[in-house]
């Protein structure tokens, strides 16, 4: 209802207006070849300015880590940066011949190597490129430097990549080494018109990377990568004023040397940014406790066209509103590059342990989150996997080191199945973690057993639970082989209030089942889901689909059409997210 002009109402919505109007610094066109970066060197991070150096171009993660298949035929982890790394897993061979049908004997011909010749030449904007230079902002147009950034890792965007079909890439890529170079940037890219998509740690899943086919100007792929400096830590606050840029693992790292973390662990976390966490308004698996981004998020600094947002205060609450931040997270970058971010963090846990619990059903162990949610007693995470992911993280198990503990593992399957009498094609699995003071995680971790125990629920053992939180790194490597056998999937995830949740996996799986079959596909698709996190009100619901496709004709667009059938069921709260093949 509108406030008659001149009224108490009206001056208060206008004194309201002007205090966020205020954050909006003017432009900084005159800026564009002056002032120095005020923030010291760039901190050594552990991904590299040229990501190829160990980064693979068409797939995840690192080049010396992969699935593969030695030469006796079993599947092993390749490298030594896992603790699965080097490790034998003798049941996923058997497990991808039954489920899938596939065949070592059918392996797909997708590019080996970048072929150079093939990238789309270079749109330049000469005016642009020559005020870079005469700002000493460093640039490149190399041409493997542009296809590293112009994509994320949606499953058509790797099968792109594997079959060399490259539409439309970035023209230019230009690294700021701090907020000022940020500011020159997009002061030059509105002076002379050309396209900025800014990029963090190329994890997106949302097509954010994508440049359009029928974009004409010149497009530059903002690198904030040489921005990863934590800028200052506030002990008493117990805040931290952050460059952008920083990849997950290296903020946890150099915050666990003074000794404090943030918390915040989404699966990506080792190649994910900050700033990419703001703009994708991010989620990790210790949320119950630390919190989501929105949680941690202090204070942002961010260049737009039209100046720099950030609040003139740094208190931990206001009570006006609406929260300019809030516009900002999860705009995937279509407002501005966040360049600054100060964060809440916290002193290291002292203590940590991880669990899992056993349940004769999914809907048992449904029933039992959502009782642990009512009591408000979750750990700091716990994640529930229906018995397709189970069976599917069992084919993941390594070869045990010695006959007792092989005799330890088929003793604990025959008490679960024979003696409890539960169905190996219907339990499922949680797994938990405890963090904070040793006594309290310990009294936290009897009361989520209790819970348990009254919904059916076993104690599978402290290994089965750290060994569920190690796949939680590596099972993103596991789309490349398929793919390399023709299996193509996807994951997503959706958030549904409890009453919901059954209903949601029967009818997705049942939707995805009937698409497929209507595609042609030649195999029934295998579709589980996952409960990775939740509240009171309800529960983010994780689902992976992976089917079979050997055809010569776009097979991804097969996988993307039942992927839009079950958005549909999954009423609108959608959003998608890597989690394997």
């Amino acid at each position: 209802m509108a406030a008659a002009q001149g009224s108490p109402v009206s001056s208060r919505s206008q004194r309201r207006l002007r205090i966020i109007t205020g954050h909006l610094q003017p432009g900084a066109e005159a800026t564009i070849t002056s002032s120095e970066c005020k923030a010291p060197a760039a901190a050594t991070a552990s991904i590299p300015k040229k990501r190829q150096e160990v980064l693979k171009w068409n797939g995840w993660g690192y080049n010396d880590s992969k699935f593969t298949f030695n030469k006796k035929g079993q599947a092993e982890f390749t490298g030594k940066r896992y603790k699965l790394s080097g490790m034998v897993l003798p049941a996923l061979r058997e497990w991808m011949e039954k489920t899938f049908g596939a065949s070592l004997d059918h392996k797909t011909t997708s590019r080996a190597s970048l072929t150079l010749s093939e990238v789309p030449e270079a749109v330049v904007n000469e005016g642009f490129l020559q005020d870079i230079i005469a700002a000493g902002i460093s640039y490149s147009q190399d041409a493997e430097d542009r296809v590293f950034r112009a994509h994320g890792h949606c499953l058509h965007e790797m099968f792109a990549l594997r079959e060399g079909m490259f539409k439309r890439v970035p023209d230019i890529i230009v690294w700021p080494a701090c907020h000022e170079d940020v500011v020159r940037i997009v002061a030059l890219a509105c002076k002379h018109n050309v396209c900025v998509i800014p990029f963090g740690g190329g994890t997106s899943v949302s097509n954010a990377l994508e440049c359009p086919e029928e974009e004409r100007r010149t497009i530059v792929s903002l690198d904030t990568s040489q921005m990863n400096r934590i800028l200052w830590i506030d002990e008493k606050n117990l805040t931290a004023h952050v460059e952008s840029g920083i990849t997950g693992q290296d903020l946890e790292k150099r915050l666990n040397e003074f000794g404090y973390c943030t918390g915040h662990e989404p699966d990506s976390m080792e190649f994910s940014t900050l700033g990419g966490w703001v703009a994708t308004r991010a989620s990790g698996m210790k949320k119950n406790i630390y919190g989501n981004i929105e949680d941690l998020v202090v204070h942002l600094k961010v260049v737009t066209p039209k100046g720099i947002v950030e609040k003139s205060c740094q208190g931990p609450r206001m009570s006006t509103g609406p929260d300019i931040y809030h516009f900002i997270m999860g705009s995937e970058g279509t407002l501005g590059v966040v360049t600054e971010v100060t964060i809440k963090i916290r002193p290291v846990p002292e203590y940590q342990k991880y669990g899992s619990v056993v349940f004769p059903n999914f809907e048992r162990g449904v029933a039992c989150l959502r009782e642990v949610a009512r009591q408000r007693c979750a750990p700091a995470s716990i994640r529930l996997m229906d018995n397709a992911q189970f069976q599917f993280g069992h084919a993941l198990k390594p070869q045990v080191a010695s006959i007792f503990t092989s005799f330890l593992d088929g003793l604990k399957k025959f008490y679960i199945t024979k003696f409890k009498g539960f169905d190996p094609n219907q339990l499922c699995v949680a797994t938990l973690l405890f963090e904070g003071d040793r006594e309290k995680v310990l009294q936290h971790e009897k009361q989520v057993y209790d819970i348990a125990a009254k919904f059916g629920g076993l104690a599978a053992g402290e290994d089965n639970g750290q060994r569920g939180y190690m796949l939680t790194f590596v099972i993103a490597y596991l789309r490349d082989l398929g793919m390399d056998y023709y299996l193509i999937g996807e994951s997503f995830e959706t958030s549904v209030p409890w009453d919901r949740v059954l209903d949601l996996c029967r009818n997705v799986k049942e939707r995805i089942a009937r698409e497929c079959k209507e595609r042609g596909v030649q195999f029934p698709p295998f579709s589980t889901c996952r409960a990775p996190k939740y509240a009171v009100q309800g529960v983010a619901e994780a689902r992976c689909q992976t089917d079979r496709c050997k055809r010569p004709n776009s097979p991804q667009m097969i996988c993307r059409t039942p992927q839009k059938e079950a958005d549909k069921l999954l009423g609108g709260w959608f959003s998608m997210f890597l989690k394997g093949f």
